[in-house]
């Protein structure tokens, strides 16, 4: 009995394969763009085409208990896979765009096996030596990316659950940083922690109300209510 042929680039025509039977081809996806708070992340995975997983789909459309059964599969099966981040600091620094090309450098250059080529989630790529292709929503088109979108979004909500235990007055835990309405309240309540993109909006409107809060005299107030 022979095994079936996975095809590991579902959503793509073999006429628009950019990479040749010689390539060694890793993918490569990001976590955390959007979020107010932490890190963005990115990994980068090469398969093995002898070792296929079932089940590999863009992260986001994965339930958080599948994402947690599928990494560790990943990490076991695949030739080689990596994990990189661009902290807060750096996304300040640099914008969340930049901090995200970064990242993903950072996790192909740390692969144990050396692509030829690297396939991007998106319409972006990173500059680096390795050659690059980026394909919009491939993260749902081609196995190996979508294996890095899995271990990108679970290494990064495992981050947001330690930041939760270090600030746990945020919800980080619950919401991994995005704006969400609990988010916003007790961004509104609490101010902005040390682990805040200042960069973004809603991050620097916090900010502002706790300087205003700050500046403000001691009996404000106290005559209106005489």
């Amino acid at each position: 009995m022979t095994k079936k042929k996975i095809n590991f680039y579902p959503g793509l025509k073999s006429s628009q394969y950019p990479f040749t039977e010689l390539d060694v081809v890793c993918g490569v996806d990001e976590a955390g763009r959007g979020p107010l708070a932490g890190g963005v992340f990115a990994a980068a995975v090469i398969l093995d085409p002898c070792r296929p997983i079932d089940g590999l789909r863009d992260s986001k459309k994965l339930s958080a208990a599948r994402r947690d059964e599928l990494a560790p599969q990943i990490r076991q099966y695949a030739l080689a896979w990596a994990v990189a981040e661009c902290s807060h600091e750096e996304i300040d620094a640099i914008n969340i765009l930049q901090a995200t090309m970064l990242a993903m450098k950072r996790a192909v250059e740390a692969l144990a096996i050396l692509p030829t080529i690297a396939l991007i989630d998106g319409n972006r790529s990173p500059v680096m030596q390795v050659r690059c292709h980026p394909i919009v929503e491939g993260d749902d088109k081609v196995h190996a990316i979508s294996a890095a979108s899995i271990l990108a979004k679970t290494a990064r909500d495992c981050a947001l659950v330690s930041l939760h235990e270090l600030y746990p007055q945020y919800g980080f835990d619950q919401h991994k940083g995005y704006g969400t309405r609990l988010h916003m309240e007790r961004l509104a309540e609490h101010g902005a922690c040390p682990a805040h993109r200042r960069s973004f909006a809603p991050v620097r409107r916090a900010l502002a109300g706790q300087l205003i809060t700050r500046s403000l005299p001691l009996d404000f107030g106290l005559e209106e209510s005489r």
